[in-house]
């Protein structure tokens, strides 16, 4: 049965209080997991060990950490910290990110984007462990490297997110789950096809592989009001993001509609980019609207073979309220 879950805002929000009090909103009404996004904001460790203290049963996890930023020995580190504050609640989610995040902002070269994340799986892996590391690959080697304090009691899952065939081929080759985002129901079953490939390229069972899917939702008696902060969060994406976005929603026959709002949004029209967004695309990728209209769309991503968790997620300008609302009559209850 598909569980719901919650990925927090990846705006900013006032104080870290403010973010927790969501992921406690979200254990209240249900959710099995609260994810932590790191974009440009507060750092993800931080929040998710304050979200840690501060709950009591939902699973906690980051969603994503980029593998250019840190070194996975020390994202290994982070996760065990992170599993033994948590009582065992960590799933851990990494993936690349993309071009304009880490060359623009970390002043890495973006080389080998899945040759690293598979070698970074493989070491994160040897660290919580316990055993000592020593690790040749073409794009790391560690040497000597092992955890000073007991490794955690509960195995940490590993999940990759990624968008494109290969990617996603090499979440169900060597990850515990992959992460979907920004794809229709038609699309995410054509990638499903690839993350089976990659589960019998590893001699694993698909089954194995936990898929979780955000899903952009905004929740409003005012309907037009949620469709509106869904539309100005996919423009800013498609439009601002880099490349790869566009190129996902271009595999998902939406290329017209790509295209039109990056050349809006290149051209200083964010207006025009964000009318370009029609309904047909908005209702494919996100549950928006009235409450009642959203709680439908919800259960249609849910009801996708294949997929394992949905995870309500929001539009960048949605005010807390908006957010407290979204969750509430979106809560697995309802």
């Amino acid at each position: 049965m598909t569980a719901r879950t919650i990925h927090l805002p990846v705006a900013a929000r006032p104080s870290i209080a403010d973010i927790v009090s969501l992921a406690q909103l979200a254990e209240e009404r249900g959710y099995r997991r609260a994810w932590l996004p790191e974009t440009w904001g507060r750092d993800a460790a931080t929040v998710l060990s304050a979200i840690a203290e501060r709950t009591d049963d939902i699973g906690i996890g980051p969603s994503i950490l980029n593998v250019y930023s840190r070194s996975p020995a020390l994202v290994g580190q982070t996760a065990a910290s992170l599993q033994e504050l948590s009582d065992g609640r960590l799933r851990l989610g990494i993936g690349p990110s993309g071009p304009a995040v880490i060359e623009g902002w970390h002043g890495q070269s973006f080389e080998r984007p899945l040759r690293r994340t598979r070698e970074y799986v493989e070491i994160v892996r040897q660290v919580l462990s316990g055993e000592t590391v020593n690790y040749s690959g073409d794009v790391f080697t560690v040497g000597g490297f092992r955890l000073r304090s007991d490794p955690p009691e509960e195995p940490v899952s590993i999940d990759a997110a990624g968008m494109g065939p290969k990617s996603v081929e090499l979440a169900g080759r060597f990850a515990d789950g992959w992460h979907a985002l920004m794809l229709t129901p038609d699309g995410i079953r054509d990638r499903l096809e690839d993350l089976r490939r990659g589960a019998e390229l590893g001699d694993r069972d698909p089954d194995d592989v936990r898929v979780t899917l955000s899903t952009t939702c905004a929740v409003s008696e005012d309907g037009e009001r949620a469709r509106r902060l869904a539309r100005q969060h996919l423009a800013f994406y498609v439009g601002a993001m880099g490349t790869f976005y566009r190129e996902a929603l271009s595999r998902q026959g939406y290329e017209d509609t790509a295209e039109a709002v990056a050349t809006a949004w290149g051209n200083g029209d964010q207006e025009g980019a964000i009318e370009a967004i029609g309904d047909d695309l908005l209702d494919d990728l996100g549950a928006v609207g009235t409450p009642e209209r959203a709680r439908e769309q919800v259960r249609k991503f849910e009801n996708i073979e294949g997929v394992d968790r949905v995870a309500v997620s929001f539009p960048r300008g949605a005010e807390q309220d908006e957010l407290e609302a979204t969750i509430d009559a979106l809560a697995p209850e309802n």
